[in-house]
Protein backbone atom coordinates (compact mmCIF):
# COMPACT_ATOMS: atom_id res chain seq x y z
CA UNK A 1 0.00 0.00 0.00
CA UNK A 2 0.99 3.56 -0.27
CA UNK A 3 1.07 3.97 3.47
CA UNK A 4 1.29 1.93 6.59
CA UNK A 5 -2.22 1.87 7.98
CA UNK A 6 -4.27 -0.77 9.74
CA UNK A 7 -6.88 -2.47 7.63
CA UNK A 8 -9.88 -4.26 9.03
CA UNK A 9 -9.57 -7.97 8.26
CA UNK A 10 -12.08 -9.53 5.94
CA UNK A 11 -14.95 -11.44 7.47
CA UNK A 12 -14.32 -15.11 8.00
CA UNK A 13 -10.60 -14.62 8.54
CA UNK A 14 -10.50 -16.66 11.75
CA UNK A 15 -9.51 -15.43 15.18
CA UNK A 16 -10.24 -11.82 16.09
CA UNK A 17 -7.47 -9.36 15.31
CA UNK A 18 -7.46 -8.06 18.92
CA UNK A 19 -5.05 -10.81 19.96
CA UNK A 20 -2.30 -8.62 18.48
CA UNK A 21 -1.92 -6.82 21.77
CA UNK A 22 -2.41 -9.95 23.87
CA UNK A 23 -0.78 -12.94 22.29
CA UNK A 24 2.96 -12.76 21.78
CA UNK A 25 3.93 -13.99 18.35
CA UNK A 26 0.78 -13.43 16.32
CA UNK A 27 2.09 -12.44 12.86
CA UNK A 28 0.89 -8.88 12.38
CA UNK A 29 3.22 -6.09 11.34
CA UNK A 30 2.60 -2.41 10.79
CA UNK A 31 5.66 -1.83 8.67
CA UNK A 32 6.59 0.68 6.00
CA UNK A 33 4.65 -1.17 3.36
CA UNK A 34 1.50 -2.76 4.72
CA UNK A 35 -0.38 -4.45 7.47
CA UNK A 36 -0.16 -8.22 7.55
CA UNK A 37 -2.89 -10.12 9.31
CA UNK A 38 -2.50 -13.85 9.53
CA UNK A 39 -4.39 -16.20 11.82
CA UNK A 40 -1.68 -18.73 12.54
CA UNK A 41 -3.91 -20.64 14.91
CA UNK A 42 -6.59 -21.24 12.29
CA UNK A 43 -6.23 -25.01 12.44
CA UNK A 44 -6.56 -25.21 16.20
CA UNK A 45 -9.84 -26.37 17.67
CA UNK A 46 -11.69 -23.82 19.76
CA UNK A 47 -14.15 -24.69 22.50
CA UNK A 48 -17.46 -22.99 21.94
CA UNK A 49 -19.45 -24.28 24.89
CA UNK A 50 -21.81 -21.93 26.64
CA UNK A 51 -21.37 -21.21 30.34
CA UNK A 52 -24.99 -21.15 31.44
CA UNK A 53 -25.39 -23.89 34.02
CA UNK A 54 -24.36 -23.76 37.66
CA UNK A 55 -21.69 -26.05 38.99
CA UNK A 56 -22.24 -29.27 40.93
CA UNK A 57 -24.68 -32.14 40.78
CA UNK A 58 -28.30 -31.37 39.97
CA UNK A 59 -29.48 -34.18 42.27
CA UNK A 60 -30.24 -33.03 45.80
CA UNK A 61 -28.39 -34.74 48.63
CA UNK A 62 -30.56 -35.75 51.57
CA UNK A 63 -29.50 -34.22 54.88
CA UNK A 64 -28.57 -36.52 57.77
CA UNK A 65 -28.03 -36.03 61.46
CA UNK A 66 -24.44 -35.18 62.21
CA UNK A 67 -23.73 -33.56 58.86
CA UNK A 68 -21.11 -30.84 58.86
CA UNK A 69 -21.98 -27.24 57.90
CA UNK A 70 -20.22 -27.79 54.56
CA UNK A 71 -22.32 -30.92 53.91
CA UNK A 72 -25.49 -28.94 54.57
CA UNK A 73 -24.24 -26.14 52.33
CA UNK A 74 -23.54 -28.61 49.53
CA UNK A 75 -27.00 -30.12 49.94
CA UNK A 76 -28.57 -26.65 49.63
CA UNK A 77 -26.46 -25.95 46.55
CA UNK A 78 -27.48 -29.24 44.91
CA UNK A 79 -31.11 -28.48 45.63
CA UNK A 80 -30.60 -25.08 44.03
CA UNK A 81 -29.10 -26.74 40.97
CA UNK A 82 -32.22 -28.86 40.62
CA UNK A 83 -34.40 -25.74 40.74
CA UNK A 84 -32.10 -24.02 38.24
CA UNK A 85 -32.45 -26.89 35.79
CA UNK A 86 -36.21 -26.60 36.15
CA UNK A 87 -35.94 -22.84 35.40
CA UNK A 88 -37.25 -21.99 38.89
CA UNK A 89 -34.61 -19.32 39.37
CA UNK A 90 -36.07 -17.59 42.44
CA UNK A 91 -36.14 -20.92 44.29
CA UNK A 92 -32.60 -21.62 43.10
CA UNK A 93 -31.45 -18.24 44.44
CA UNK A 94 -32.93 -19.00 47.84
CA UNK A 95 -31.09 -22.33 47.97
CA UNK A 96 -27.76 -20.78 46.89
CA UNK A 97 -28.23 -18.06 49.50
CA UNK A 98 -28.73 -20.75 52.11
CA UNK A 99 -25.60 -22.54 50.92
CA UNK A 100 -23.60 -19.30 51.23
CA UNK A 101 -24.84 -18.71 54.77
CA UNK A 102 -24.07 -22.30 55.85
CA UNK A 103 -20.65 -22.62 54.24
CA UNK A 104 -17.65 -22.15 56.57
CA UNK A 105 -15.69 -19.04 55.52
CA UNK A 106 -12.44 -20.97 55.26
CA UNK A 107 -13.94 -23.17 52.52
CA UNK A 108 -13.12 -20.61 49.85
CA UNK A 109 -13.39 -22.86 46.81
CA UNK A 110 -16.88 -24.07 47.76
CA UNK A 111 -18.04 -20.63 48.79
CA UNK A 112 -16.88 -19.14 45.49
CA UNK A 113 -18.89 -21.81 43.65
CA UNK A 114 -22.04 -20.94 45.59
CA UNK A 115 -21.68 -17.25 44.73
CA UNK A 116 -21.05 -18.08 41.08
CA UNK A 117 -24.11 -20.33 40.95
CA UNK A 118 -26.30 -17.63 42.44
CA UNK A 119 -24.91 -15.21 39.85
CA UNK A 120 -25.94 -17.67 37.14
CA UNK A 121 -29.51 -17.58 38.46
CA UNK A 122 -29.49 -13.78 38.64
CA UNK A 123 -28.22 -13.77 35.04
CA UNK A 124 -31.31 -15.66 33.94
CA UNK A 125 -33.40 -12.95 35.59
CA UNK A 126 -31.29 -10.26 33.88
CA UNK A 127 -30.35 -8.73 37.23
CA UNK A 128 -26.97 -7.56 36.01
CA UNK A 129 -25.91 -5.61 39.10
CA UNK A 130 -26.51 -8.66 41.30
CA UNK A 131 -24.59 -10.81 38.82
CA UNK A 132 -21.59 -8.50 39.06
CA UNK A 133 -21.77 -8.44 42.86
CA UNK A 134 -21.88 -12.21 43.26
CA UNK A 135 -19.20 -12.85 40.62
CA UNK A 136 -16.99 -10.32 42.37
CA UNK A 137 -17.38 -12.28 45.60
CA UNK A 138 -16.54 -15.49 43.75
CA UNK A 139 -13.43 -13.98 42.11
CA UNK A 140 -12.20 -12.53 45.41
CA UNK A 141 -12.33 -16.05 46.84
CA UNK A 142 -10.89 -17.66 43.68
CA UNK A 143 -9.06 -15.10 41.48
CA UNK A 144 -8.68 -17.48 38.52
CA UNK A 145 -12.30 -18.61 38.43
CA UNK A 146 -13.03 -18.61 34.70
CA UNK A 147 -16.81 -19.03 34.92
CA UNK A 148 -17.17 -16.17 37.37
CA UNK A 149 -14.87 -13.88 35.40
CA UNK A 150 -16.69 -14.52 32.15
CA UNK A 151 -20.14 -14.19 33.69
CA UNK A 152 -19.09 -10.89 35.26
CA UNK A 153 -17.70 -9.74 31.90
CA UNK A 154 -21.05 -10.39 30.21
CA UNK A 155 -22.94 -8.57 32.97
CA UNK A 156 -20.55 -5.61 32.82
CA UNK A 157 -21.18 -5.40 29.07
CA UNK A 158 -24.92 -5.23 29.76
CA UNK A 159 -24.24 -2.44 32.25
CA UNK A 160 -22.20 -0.64 29.57
CA UNK A 161 -19.02 -0.88 31.64
CA UNK A 162 -16.81 -1.79 28.72
CA UNK A 163 -13.49 -1.08 30.40
CA UNK A 164 -13.97 -3.56 33.25
CA UNK A 165 -15.69 -6.00 30.90
CA UNK A 166 -12.59 -5.98 28.72
CA UNK A 167 -10.31 -6.64 31.68
CA UNK A 168 -12.38 -9.64 32.77
CA UNK A 169 -12.65 -11.18 29.33
CA UNK A 170 -8.93 -10.60 28.76
CA UNK A 171 -8.20 -12.62 31.91
CA UNK A 172 -10.55 -15.36 30.69
CA UNK A 173 -8.89 -15.57 27.29
CA UNK A 174 -5.44 -15.86 28.84
CA UNK A 175 -6.60 -18.50 31.33
CA UNK A 176 -8.12 -20.47 28.46
CA UNK A 177 -4.99 -20.01 26.31
CA UNK A 178 -7.17 -18.40 23.59
CA UNK A 179 -8.96 -21.68 22.93
CA UNK A 180 -12.58 -20.57 23.49
CA UNK A 181 -14.11 -18.67 20.63
CA UNK A 182 -17.00 -17.39 22.75
CA UNK A 183 -14.77 -15.35 25.04
CA UNK A 184 -12.55 -14.16 22.19
CA UNK A 185 -15.55 -12.91 20.24
CA UNK A 186 -16.75 -10.94 23.26
CA UNK A 187 -13.31 -9.38 23.63
CA UNK A 188 -13.22 -8.47 19.95
CA UNK A 189 -16.72 -6.98 20.14
CA UNK A 190 -15.94 -4.83 23.17
CA UNK A 191 -12.60 -3.68 21.76
CA UNK A 192 -14.23 -2.58 18.51
CA UNK A 193 -16.96 -0.73 20.40
CA UNK A 194 -14.44 1.03 22.62
CA UNK A 195 -12.25 1.90 19.65
CA UNK A 196 -15.13 3.32 17.62
CA UNK A 197 -16.48 5.36 20.53
CA UNK A 198 -13.12 6.88 21.41
CA UNK A 199 -12.14 7.51 17.79
CA UNK A 200 -15.47 9.18 16.95
CA UNK A 201 -15.06 11.66 19.77
CA UNK A 202 -11.37 12.37 19.22
CA UNK A 203 -11.35 12.45 15.43
CA UNK A 204 -14.09 15.06 15.09
CA UNK A 205 -12.14 17.42 17.36
CA UNK A 206 -8.61 16.69 16.15
CA UNK A 207 -6.42 19.22 14.40
CA UNK A 208 -4.65 17.98 11.26
CA UNK A 209 -1.13 16.99 12.23
CA UNK A 210 1.87 16.48 10.00
CA UNK A 211 3.64 13.17 10.71
CA UNK A 212 7.27 13.09 11.71
CA UNK A 213 9.94 13.47 9.01
CA UNK A 214 10.90 9.83 9.65
CA UNK A 215 7.36 8.67 8.91
CA UNK A 216 7.14 10.78 5.76
CA UNK A 217 10.45 9.43 4.49
CA UNK A 218 9.30 5.88 5.22
CA UNK A 219 6.09 6.55 3.34
CA UNK A 220 7.85 7.79 0.24
CA UNK A 221 10.41 4.98 0.42
CA UNK A 222 7.62 2.56 -0.49
CA UNK A 223 7.62 4.18 -3.96
CA UNK A 224 10.53 3.80 -6.32
CA UNK A 225 8.91 5.18 -9.48
CA UNK A 226 7.27 8.32 -8.15
CA UNK A 227 7.97 11.61 -9.93
CA UNK A 228 6.82 13.87 -7.12
CA UNK A 229 9.16 12.34 -4.54
CA UNK A 230 12.25 12.69 -6.71
CA UNK A 231 14.78 15.49 -6.02
CA UNK A 232 14.61 18.68 -8.08
CA UNK A 233 15.93 18.06 -11.57
CA UNK A 234 18.38 20.13 -13.61
CA UNK A 235 16.49 23.11 -15.02
CA UNK A 236 14.11 23.23 -12.04
CA UNK A 237 16.46 24.79 -9.49
CA UNK A 238 16.71 28.49 -8.93
CA UNK A 239 20.25 28.91 -10.28
CA UNK A 240 19.58 27.19 -13.58
CA UNK A 241 19.16 29.51 -16.56
CA UNK A 242 18.58 27.08 -19.40
CA UNK A 243 17.32 23.59 -19.83
CA UNK A 244 18.96 21.00 -22.09
CA UNK A 245 17.21 22.28 -25.19
CA UNK A 246 18.18 25.90 -24.65
CA UNK A 247 14.75 27.17 -23.62
CA UNK A 248 14.20 29.34 -20.56
CA UNK A 249 13.98 27.25 -17.44
CA UNK A 250 11.22 27.53 -14.86
CA UNK A 251 12.57 29.36 -11.82
CA UNK A 252 11.40 28.40 -8.37
CA UNK A 253 9.98 31.83 -7.54
CA UNK A 254 7.33 31.53 -10.29
CA UNK A 255 6.21 27.97 -9.49
CA UNK A 256 4.42 26.94 -6.34
CA UNK A 257 5.08 23.30 -7.17
CA UNK A 258 8.84 23.78 -7.51
CA UNK A 259 8.85 25.67 -4.23
CA UNK A 260 6.98 22.75 -2.67
CA UNK A 261 9.60 20.36 -4.03
CA UNK A 262 12.32 22.52 -2.53
CA UNK A 263 10.52 22.44 0.82
CA UNK A 264 10.41 18.65 0.57
CA UNK A 265 14.19 18.52 0.21
CA UNK A 266 14.48 20.81 3.23
CA UNK A 267 11.96 18.69 5.21
CA UNK A 268 9.81 21.80 5.62
CA UNK A 269 6.66 19.79 5.05
CA UNK A 270 4.10 22.17 6.57
CA UNK A 271 4.38 24.57 3.61
CA UNK A 272 3.89 22.03 0.85
CA UNK A 273 0.08 22.03 0.63
CA UNK A 274 -0.15 25.83 0.41
CA UNK A 275 2.51 26.04 -2.33
CA UNK A 276 0.82 23.31 -4.34
CA UNK A 277 -2.46 25.19 -4.03
CA UNK A 278 -0.82 28.29 -5.53
CA UNK A 279 0.38 26.22 -8.51
CA UNK A 280 -3.09 24.71 -9.01
CA UNK A 281 -4.99 27.96 -8.71
CA UNK A 282 -2.66 29.70 -11.16
CA UNK A 283 -3.04 26.90 -13.71
CA UNK A 284 0.71 26.53 -13.80
CA UNK A 285 2.86 24.20 -15.84
CA UNK A 286 3.03 21.65 -13.01
CA UNK A 287 -0.68 21.53 -12.14
CA UNK A 288 -0.91 17.73 -12.40
CA UNK A 289 2.19 17.25 -10.24
CA UNK A 290 0.92 19.77 -7.70
CA UNK A 291 -2.45 17.99 -7.50
CA UNK A 292 -0.76 14.68 -6.78
CA UNK A 293 1.68 16.13 -4.26
CA UNK A 294 -1.12 18.00 -2.47
CA UNK A 295 -3.27 14.86 -2.39
CA UNK A 296 -0.36 12.90 -0.96
CA UNK A 297 0.11 15.32 1.90
CA UNK A 298 -3.62 15.46 2.52
CA UNK A 299 -3.44 11.71 2.97
CA UNK A 300 -0.44 12.06 5.27
CA UNK A 301 -2.31 14.45 7.57
CA UNK A 302 -5.41 12.24 7.53
CA UNK A 303 -7.68 14.26 5.25
CA UNK A 304 -8.83 11.67 2.72
CA UNK A 305 -11.90 13.77 1.92
CA UNK A 306 -9.68 16.54 0.54
CA UNK A 307 -7.27 14.10 -1.10
CA UNK A 308 -9.75 12.21 -3.25
CA UNK A 309 -10.82 15.07 -5.57
CA UNK A 310 -7.16 15.81 -6.33
CA UNK A 311 -6.44 12.15 -7.05
CA UNK A 312 -9.54 11.93 -9.23
CA UNK A 313 -8.41 14.94 -11.28
CA UNK A 314 -4.94 13.52 -11.90
CA UNK A 315 -6.37 10.14 -12.91
CA UNK A 316 -8.83 11.72 -15.33
CA UNK A 317 -6.55 14.35 -16.91
CA UNK A 318 -6.37 13.47 -20.62
CA UNK A 319 -2.77 14.59 -21.10
CA UNK A 320 -1.28 13.72 -17.69
CA UNK A 321 1.99 11.80 -17.39
CA UNK A 322 1.26 8.07 -17.12
CA UNK A 323 3.61 7.81 -14.13
CA UNK A 324 1.58 10.45 -12.31
CA UNK A 325 -1.68 8.68 -13.10
CA UNK A 326 -0.35 5.29 -11.98
CA UNK A 327 0.90 6.79 -8.73
CA UNK A 328 -2.46 8.47 -8.14
CA UNK A 329 -4.25 5.16 -8.78
CA UNK A 330 -2.00 3.37 -6.28
CA UNK A 331 -2.70 5.99 -3.63
CA UNK A 332 -6.42 6.04 -4.29
CA UNK A 333 -6.46 2.25 -4.26
CA UNK A 334 -4.72 2.26 -0.88
CA UNK A 335 -7.22 4.83 0.39
CA UNK A 336 -10.12 2.64 -0.74
CA UNK A 337 -8.63 -0.31 1.11
CA UNK A 338 -8.49 1.77 4.29
CA UNK A 339 -12.16 2.54 3.72
CA UNK A 340 -12.92 -1.18 3.40
CA UNK A 341 -13.76 -0.98 -0.29
CA UNK A 342 -11.61 -3.84 -1.66
CA UNK A 343 -13.43 -3.99 -5.00
CA UNK A 344 -12.67 -0.35 -5.81
CA UNK A 345 -9.15 -0.82 -4.48
CA UNK A 346 -8.55 -3.81 -6.74
CA UNK A 347 -9.91 -1.91 -9.75
CA UNK A 348 -7.49 0.96 -9.20
CA UNK A 349 -4.46 -1.31 -8.82
CA UNK A 350 -5.43 -3.28 -11.92
CA UNK A 351 -5.88 -0.07 -13.93
CA UNK A 352 -2.48 1.14 -12.78
CA UNK A 353 -0.94 -2.13 -13.97
CA UNK A 354 -2.65 -1.75 -17.35
CA UNK A 355 -1.44 1.79 -18.03
CA UNK A 356 2.08 1.42 -16.60
CA UNK A 357 3.09 -2.21 -17.00
CA UNK A 358 6.74 -1.70 -16.05
CA UNK A 359 6.15 0.29 -12.89
CA UNK A 360 7.43 -1.81 -9.93
CA UNK A 361 5.39 0.23 -7.45
CA UNK A 362 2.16 -1.08 -8.96
CA UNK A 363 3.10 -4.72 -8.32
CA UNK A 364 4.60 -4.03 -4.90
CA UNK A 365 1.49 -2.31 -3.55
CA UNK A 366 -0.94 -4.64 -5.31
CA UNK A 367 0.95 -7.56 -3.79
CA UNK A 368 0.30 -6.09 -0.36
CA UNK A 369 -3.40 -5.78 -1.20
CA UNK A 370 -3.43 -9.45 -2.22
CA UNK A 371 -1.89 -10.42 1.12
CA UNK A 372 -4.67 -8.56 2.92
CA UNK A 373 -7.27 -10.30 0.76
CA UNK A 374 -5.64 -13.67 1.53
CA UNK A 375 -4.74 -14.20 -2.13
CA UNK A 376 -1.24 -15.37 -1.36
CA UNK A 377 -0.37 -16.96 -4.70
CA UNK A 378 -1.29 -13.76 -6.54
CA UNK A 379 0.68 -11.74 -3.98
CA UNK A 380 3.82 -13.80 -4.62
CA UNK A 381 3.41 -13.31 -8.38
CA UNK A 382 3.15 -9.53 -7.92
CA UNK A 383 6.18 -9.40 -5.62
CA UNK A 384 8.13 -11.43 -8.21
CA UNK A 385 7.21 -8.93 -10.92
CA UNK A 386 8.25 -6.02 -8.70
CA UNK A 387 11.58 -7.67 -7.94
CA UNK A 388 12.14 -8.41 -11.63
CA UNK A 389 11.67 -4.72 -12.42
CA UNK A 390 13.45 -3.45 -9.31
CA UNK A 391 15.84 -6.07 -7.85
CA UNK A 392 16.91 -3.72 -5.03
CA UNK A 393 13.37 -3.38 -3.61
CA UNK A 394 13.98 -4.47 -0.02
CA UNK A 395 10.31 -4.26 0.97
CA UNK A 396 9.16 -6.47 -1.87
CA UNK A 397 11.89 -9.01 -1.09
CA UNK A 398 10.92 -9.16 2.60
CA UNK A 399 7.20 -9.34 1.90
CA UNK A 400 7.66 -12.07 -0.68
CA UNK A 401 9.57 -14.13 1.92
CA UNK A 402 6.72 -13.70 4.35
CA UNK A 403 4.15 -14.74 1.74
CA UNK A 404 6.21 -17.84 0.89
CA UNK A 405 6.58 -18.65 4.57
CA UNK A 406 2.85 -18.32 5.04
CA UNK A 407 2.18 -20.71 2.16
CA UNK A 408 4.60 -23.26 3.58
CA UNK A 409 3.40 -22.96 7.16
CA UNK A 410 -0.30 -23.29 6.39
CA UNK A 411 0.50 -26.11 3.97
CA UNK A 412 2.48 -27.92 6.67
CA UNK A 413 5.53 -28.22 4.42
CA UNK A 414 8.69 -28.25 6.61
CA UNK A 415 11.06 -28.17 3.62
CA UNK A 416 9.48 -25.03 2.18
CA UNK A 417 9.29 -23.48 5.64
CA UNK A 418 13.06 -23.84 5.96
CA UNK A 419 13.55 -22.43 2.47
CA UNK A 420 11.51 -19.38 3.45
CA UNK A 421 13.51 -18.98 6.67
CA UNK A 422 16.73 -19.09 4.65
CA UNK A 423 15.20 -16.43 2.42
CA UNK A 424 14.72 -14.13 5.40
CA UNK A 425 18.37 -14.55 6.32
CA UNK A 426 19.33 -13.54 2.80
CA UNK A 427 17.04 -10.48 2.91
CA UNK A 428 18.44 -9.08 6.16
CA UNK A 429 21.98 -9.74 4.91
CA UNK A 430 21.39 -7.89 1.64
CA UNK A 431 19.17 -5.15 3.10
CA UNK A 432 20.36 -4.53 6.67
CA UNK A 433 18.45 -1.22 6.91
CA UNK A 434 15.05 -2.72 6.07
CA UNK A 435 13.16 -2.78 9.37
CA UNK A 436 10.26 -4.73 7.91
CA UNK A 437 12.60 -7.57 6.97
CA UNK A 438 13.57 -8.01 10.62
CA UNK A 439 9.97 -7.68 11.83
CA UNK A 440 8.59 -10.28 9.44
CA UNK A 441 11.48 -12.66 10.11
CA UNK A 442 10.91 -12.27 13.86
CA UNK A 443 7.28 -13.30 13.46
CA UNK A 444 8.28 -16.42 11.53
CA UNK A 445 10.91 -17.24 14.16
CA UNK A 446 8.29 -16.92 16.89
CA UNK A 447 6.09 -19.36 14.97
CA UNK A 448 9.02 -21.78 14.98
CA UNK A 449 9.48 -21.20 18.75
CA UNK A 450 12.93 -19.70 18.23
CA UNK A 451 12.19 -16.99 20.77
CA UNK A 452 15.73 -15.89 21.50
CA UNK A 453 16.54 -15.17 17.89
CA UNK A 454 13.11 -13.58 17.38
CA UNK A 455 13.91 -11.11 20.16
CA UNK A 456 17.17 -10.25 18.42
CA UNK A 457 15.26 -9.46 15.23
CA UNK A 458 12.71 -7.37 17.11
CA UNK A 459 15.52 -5.45 18.80
CA UNK A 460 17.02 -4.68 15.41
CA UNK A 461 13.64 -3.54 14.11
CA UNK A 462 13.19 -1.25 17.13
CA UNK A 463 16.67 0.16 16.53
CA UNK A 464 15.70 1.05 12.97
CA UNK A 465 12.11 2.15 13.74
CA UNK A 466 11.91 3.17 17.42
CA UNK A 467 8.38 4.54 17.01
CA UNK A 468 6.82 1.29 15.76
CA UNK A 469 4.40 0.41 18.57
CA UNK A 470 3.48 -2.98 17.13
CA UNK A 471 7.06 -4.22 17.36
CA UNK A 472 7.01 -3.66 21.12
CA UNK A 473 3.80 -5.67 21.39
CA UNK A 474 5.22 -8.55 19.38
CA UNK A 475 8.44 -8.57 21.35
CA UNK A 476 6.56 -8.76 24.62
CA UNK A 477 7.70 -7.74 28.05
CA UNK A 478 7.24 -4.01 27.47
CA UNK A 479 3.55 -3.32 27.18
CA UNK A 480 3.90 0.06 28.87
CA UNK A 481 6.20 1.17 26.06
CA UNK A 482 3.78 -0.26 23.50
CA UNK A 483 0.90 1.70 25.03
CA UNK A 484 3.00 4.86 24.86
CA UNK A 485 3.71 4.21 21.18
CA UNK A 486 0.07 3.44 20.40
CA UNK A 487 -0.99 6.72 21.98
CA UNK A 488 1.49 8.54 19.76
CA UNK A 489 0.18 6.68 16.73
CA UNK A 490 -3.42 7.58 17.65
CA UNK A 491 -2.56 11.25 17.40
CA UNK A 492 -1.18 10.68 13.91
CA UNK A 493 -4.03 8.49 12.63
CA UNK A 494 -4.95 9.25 9.03
CA UNK A 495 -8.60 8.24 9.32
CA UNK A 496 -11.25 7.61 11.94
CA UNK A 497 -11.11 3.91 11.07
CA UNK A 498 -7.37 3.77 11.62
CA UNK A 499 -7.76 5.66 14.89
CA UNK A 500 -10.43 3.20 16.07
CA UNK A 501 -8.13 0.29 15.23
CA UNK A 502 -5.26 1.84 17.17
CA UNK A 503 -7.49 2.56 20.15
CA UNK A 504 -8.55 -1.11 20.11
CA UNK A 505 -4.94 -2.26 20.17
CA UNK A 506 -4.04 0.21 22.90
CA UNK A 507 -7.03 -0.83 25.01
CA UNK A 508 -6.12 -4.49 24.57
CA UNK A 509 -2.57 -3.82 25.72
CA UNK A 510 -3.78 -1.74 28.66
CA UNK A 511 -6.26 -4.44 29.68
CA UNK A 512 -3.42 -6.93 29.74
CA UNK A 513 -1.39 -4.72 32.08
CA UNK A 514 -4.37 -4.50 34.42
CA UNK A 515 -4.88 -8.27 34.32
CA UNK A 516 -1.20 -8.81 35.08
CA UNK A 517 -1.45 -6.41 38.02
CA UNK A 518 -4.66 -7.89 39.45
CA UNK A 519 -4.21 -11.60 38.80
CA UNK A 520 -0.58 -12.10 37.81
CA UNK A 521 -1.67 -13.39 34.40
CA UNK A 522 0.31 -13.05 31.20
CA UNK A 523 -0.37 -14.51 27.74
CA UNK A 524 1.13 -17.92 27.12
CA UNK A 525 4.39 -18.16 25.22
CA UNK A 526 3.84 -20.41 22.24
Amino acid sequence: MAASKPVEPQSGSGLPRWQLALLVGTPIVLGVGAVYLWNRRAKERKRTGERKTPEGSASPVQGKDGESPLDRAQAAKNKGNKYFKATKYENAIQCYTEAISLCPKEQKADLSTFYQNRAAAYEQQMKWTEVVQDCTQAVELNPRYIKALFRRAKALEKLDNKKECLEDVTAVCILEAFQNQQSMLLADKVLKQLGKEKAKEKYKNREPMMPSPQFIKSYFSSFTDDIISQPLQKGEKKDEDKDNEGEAAQVTESSGYLKAKQYMEEENYDKIISECTKEIESGGRYTAEALLLRATFYLLIGNATAAQPDLDRVINLPDANVKLQANALIKRGSMYMQQQQPVLSTQDFNTAAEIDKRNPDVYHHRGQLKILLDQVDDAVADFDECILLRPDSALAQAQKCFALYRQAYTGNNPTRVQTAMDGFEDVIRRFPKCAEGYALYAQALTDQQQFGKADEMYDKCIELEPDNATTYVHKGGNLDRAIEMFNKAINLAKSEMEMAHLYSLCDAAYAQTEVARKYGLKPPTL
